[in-house]
This record gives structure tokens, C-alpha cells and sequence, in this order.
């Protein structure tokens, strides 16, 4: 039988006839013959999780390998350098980065006292991936959506969160159910950040994902072209690696806005693989203004849905 969840109830549950496992009905051993409403159960905590979060950011792409979790780890240490209370929230089931580019590798999350799992803090930031919760990280993850349902509404309302200014969602490539569910279960997006990088076949995916956006009512915020161009460190001379300017053509073609360039910088790499974030170590850069500018443009826009009040510094559970 799965350990009790002693977690705060809905007062519409009358009480002690509450499920107390909330987010852990998928291995609960009386799954099948309990007559909770889970859903209703899962729905009110994430509710409950997301009201003490002023904004909700999504960072998606609909192709993989266009830098999305590195933009989003850098995205939310430039936030956080302003003294923001930042989360991130790694969506991507079958290939979570988030945790390798904080260095939190093989780190495992806690349960506190309340029954909620405590988030990760590393650079100011509060951190939930799948790669927390796996025993070995070589293992693939082999499930059904129903089982990537209870997951997500794990992350959404299984942390404890607390009070963030924000939190940025590191959803995985395409628009499937992740992405579905996901905004589902959240109800209220402050918007989205669509990832891509200028060759053609990331710009016709990116159109998807602006198209996605429209489709599901959530704002978008921009798109960014990560991976614009490369300075030859010997004569200084912009190389076209993936070429350039797509993502802004793309964007304007679209009626989106285009929130900035990201060039292909082998030092990103390097301090990505150091779990070390770029933008906070070498935030005097040129590179590093990059995120910092579209980081702004996040916070502006945001800003447009109400005032920007900042929250009060809370200790994590213990």
C-alpha cells in the first residue's frame, strides 16, 4: 500500500473520506478499486499549487535539438539575477536536461512533512524533473499517456511549488499530450516561448507550434532563433552555421513577435555541460545580454496581465 500523503484537503471532501494519496494514485495499490474522484482530487492541488504562482511561462518547440532547456535554465537564472523568484518545471518525460545544466545529476527530490515533494533549489531557482526520479538515467521511459498524466499532475501538483514570480515549463518537442495535458491541467498560461534555430525544417516547426498556440488560446509571447550564427574566434567574422534571420522572418510572417538572437556559442556548451549556467557566470557577455534581453521582454509582457509584486523569500520545508 502506498505510504499515506497527509496533504490538505479540498473542504468539499468532507473531511477524513478524502483519498490522502493525491498525486500517487498511478502506484497506489488500491488504484483499481478506489471510488475517489482522482481527477477532481488532481485538479483542485494543482489549482491550489498554481495560485501561489503569479506567472506560468511555457518554453516549447516543435523540434527537438533547437536548445530549448538551455534557453530555458538561462532564461530563468537572468529572472532570478533580478531578484525574482523563479521555478522551472522539466515537462520533458523522455529526455529531461534541465537537472544536468544546474548540477543536479543524480540528485533525488524529498517528500516533506505534508506529504508534497520538495522542489530542487540550485542558483535560485526551484527545480522538478523526471531525471530526480529515476534510478538509473539510462533507463528510457516506456509509458502510455495515462501514465504521463499522473506525472505531469506529479510535477504540477505534487511540488511544492510555494510563491514564485514565475515558472518556466520546459515542455517537450511537438505538440502531443504533454503539451495538451499540461495546459490542461493549468488552466491559466501567462503565455509562451517558442523555440527554433534559422535552418528551414526548425522554421516550418515553429510555425506549427505558433499555430498550436492559436489553437489552445495561449498567448504567445515570441518566438526566439537560438543558434544565430557562430563568431569565428580566430578573424571575428559572423559564420552563417545554421544561417541566419529565419526565426525573425518567420515571425513576422506569422504576426508574432520575434523576441531576439541567440548565437551558436561553444562556451554555452561548455558551462551547459558543467552545470553551470551561462547567463549567470558570464553574464557580462554578449551572449549572455542575449538572454538577459529576452528575459525582459518575458517580464514586460508578463507585466501587461497585472502588477509584478514581489514575493516575500519562503525557506523550503524540512
Amino acid at each position: 500500500m502506498a505510504r499515506e500523503l497527509n496533504v490538505i484537503q479540498p473542504s468539499s471532501s468532507g473531511g477524513s473520506d478524502a483519498c490522502t494519496y493525491m498525486w500517487a494514485c498511478a502506484i497506489c495499490d488500491e488504484n483499481e478499486s478506489c471510488q475517489k474522484d482522482k481527477e477532481g482530487h488532481s485538479r483542485w492541488l494543482v489549482a491550489k499549487r498554481m495560485e501561489r504562482i503569479e506567472y506560468k511561462v511555457l518554453i516549447m518547440s516543435n523540434k527537438g535539438g533547437v536548445g530549448k532547456s538551455t534557453c530555458t535554465t538561462n532564461l530563468a537564472v537572468s529572472l532570478a539575477l533580478k531578484g525574482w523568484h523563479v521555478g522551472i518545471c522539466d515537462m520533458d518525460i523522455h529526455g529531461p536536461n534541465i537537472p544536468k545544466m544546474v548540477g543536479a545529476e543524480g540528485q533525488k527530490l524529498k517528500i516533506s512533512t505534508s506529504g508534497g515533494i520538495i522542489p530542487f533549489q540550485a542558483y535560485n531557482l526551484k527545480i522538478a524533473s523526471m531525471s530526480f526520479l529515476l534510478q538509473n538515467p539510462d533507463d528510457p521511459i516506456i509509458w502510455r499517456d495515462a501514465y504521463k498524466y499522473e506525472f505531469i499532475n506529479q510535477l504540477l501538483g505534487g511540488v511544492e511549488w510555494q510563491d514564485l514570480n514565475f515558472l518556466f515549463i520546459d515542455l517537450p518537442p511537438g505538440t502531443g499530450n504533454e503539451s495538451v495535458t499540461t495546459i490542461d491541467l493549468l488552466g491559466n498560461v501567462s503565455g509562451a516561448v517558442i523555440i527554433t534555430t534559422p535552418q528551414e525544417v526548425a522554421l516550418l516547426d515553429s510555425r506549427k507550434s505558433v499555430t498550436f498556440c492559436k489553437d489552445s488560446e495561449v498567448p504567445i509571447i515570441g518566438i526566439v532563433e537560438n543558434m544565430s550564427g557562430l563568431e569565428c574566434p580566430h578573424c571575428h567574422k559572423d559564420i552563417e552555421v545554421f544561417r541566419k534571420g529565419g526565426g525573425e522572418a518567420s515571425a513576422n510572417d506569422m504576426g508574432v513577435p520575434f523576441l531576439g538572437r541567440i548565437p551558436l556559442d561553444p562556451d554555452v556548451v561548455m558551462q551547459s555541460d558543467a552545470g553551470e549556467p551561462f547567463a549567470m557566470f558570464n553574464s557580462d557577455t554578449a551572449t549572455a545580454e542575449c538572454y538577459h534581453n529576452i528575459a525582459n521582454q518575458i517580464e514586460a509582457f508578463c507585466k501587461k496581465s497585472g502588477s509584478l509584486i514581489k514575493v516575500a523569500p519562503r525557506h523550503a520545508p524540512h
